[in-house]
């Protein structure tokens, strides 16, 4: 197959929020070195400066409506023209015929679906450049879809056997698979449960547009921590000649920026909440970036909030952009929104604590109109993100989005 020539890779910024987080970092842990570009970029011709396109996770819905018409030409052209494409979760979905349509694959209907694994699985694997020094295939998923795919797409990897400390919604794959629970827990909770119905679905596939070459994972090779993922992130660098040689990109953190009012609130704030959350028994911490959230409430959102505030926290002890007027303005547009939406997500979060004493509510319903209302205006009556939620992380995201790239 043709190839373009030796080029850096892009990092598809919009509408990933802490999956973008997630991405950037595993890479840069690496030493691979990616642009990170927005959809207007891409509208604009960028690509033409890059052999690979990488798309991390998040609602792939979101980010069709980022690229607008002009973007999803430009990205078809790209990689019809040799550009490789990289999709992990969301990006993955991006690239299917129920997003741009690069390869022939399918997400399967939700009904079909285990729609809330999330954790470490075995995995299947071929014979492939991917897997080179893998010793045992054990990598991690969060809350992935499941795809269909015709012939003319190869198959890397399949799901296997979930390890006992992953979880399927709120429920401990261990715990249950020891008591034989299924069953009577997917009736209760209305949805497919068991990991057992992963096992041999497809995990990673690779396929062909044009001349150029598409790899989508429901893994997330970029999990922290994971150093079967970061060996995959190497050999899939290396597999697609996606950039130049590796360089540490990695900084390090001085003194925290204390000294900011606006900055300082916005911290005491998302941490206020997180602990809130704790010790009203709605959330573990499952890693440094991830929470395990239980059945009834939002948990994505608010671990979103987190390591955005947390990562725009660790930059502004890297950089002197704190003086900048730019960035000091945002910093204070996003206190301006944060703050009250903290304020209403601590009281929806203690009402969802005393609602699920009383019965079963799932974050999509609620018998308890306050609940409802409140939900509605936090985070409107969608899945992907919504209301003044939405506010506020594309605040924080811009604010991100701009120390990251000095732009």
């Amino acid at each position: 197959m043709d190839r373009l020539p030796l080029k850096r890779a892009a990092l598809l910024w919009d509408e990933s929020f802490l999956w973008g987080v997630m991405a950037h970092r595993a890479l840069a842990s690496c030493g691979l070195a990616c642009d990170i570009i927005r959809a207007a970029d891409v509208r604009s011709g960028r690509l033409r400066d890059y052999s690979a396109l990488f798309v991390p996770g998040g609602w792939a819905s979101n980010k069709i409506k980022a690229l607008g018409d002009g973007g999803v030409d430009a990205v078809m052209q790209f990689v019809r023209n040799g550009g490789s494409y990289v999709g992990f979760c969301g990006g993955a979905g991006l690239a299917t015929e129920d997003g741009i349509g690069l390869l022939p694959v399918r997400r399967r209907p939700t009904k079909d679906r285990v729609p809330s694994f999330s954790g470490p699985i075995r995995l299947t694997v071929t014979d492939h450049a991917l897997w080179r020094g893998i010793a045992d295939p054990v990598f991690h998923a969060w809350w992935p879809s499941q795809f269909t795919a015709d012939n003319s797409v190869a198959v890397l990897a399949t799901y296997g056997e979930a390890l006992p400390d992953a979880f399927s919604s709120d429920v401990n794959v261990g715990d249950a698979r020891s008591l034989g629970a299924w069953s009577g827990l997917e009736r209760t909770y209305g949805i497919n449960l068991d990991p057992e119905r992963l096992r041999n679905e497809p995990a990673v596939l690779e396929g062909t547009c044009g001349k150029g070459r598409v790899v989508l994972s429901l893994i997330h090779f970029d999990t922290p921590d994971d150093l079967n993922g970061a060996i995959v992130l190497g050999n899939l660098w290396n597999y697609l000649a996606a950039g130049e040689e590796r360089t540490s990109i990695i900084k390090t953190s001085g003194a925290p920026p204390s000294s900011v009012p606006a900055l300082a609130a916005i911290q005491d704030a998302v941490a206020g909440l997180i602990d809130l959350g704790s010790r009203n028994f709605l959330w573990i911490r499952r890693n440094p970036l991830l929470l395990q959230w239980r059945r009834g409430v939002r948990g994505l959102e608010y671990c979103t909030l987190e390591v955005l505030t947390r990562e725009i926290a660790g930059l502004l002890r890297e950089s002197p952009g704190i003086s900048d007027p730019k960035s000091t303005e945002m910093l204070s547009s996003v206190r301006e929104l944060l703050l009250p939406f903290v304020e209403k997500a601590k009281q929806l979060l203690v009402m969802e604590r005393f609602a699920l004493q009383n019965g079963h509510i799932t974050y999509e319903r609620c018998d308890d109109p306050e609940i409802t209302a409140l939900r509605i205006e936090l985070f409107s009556r969608s899945k992907s993100h919504g209301g003044r939620f939405k506010e506020v992380i594309d605040a924080l995201d811009n604010l991100l989005f701009c120390l990251l790239t000095g732009r």
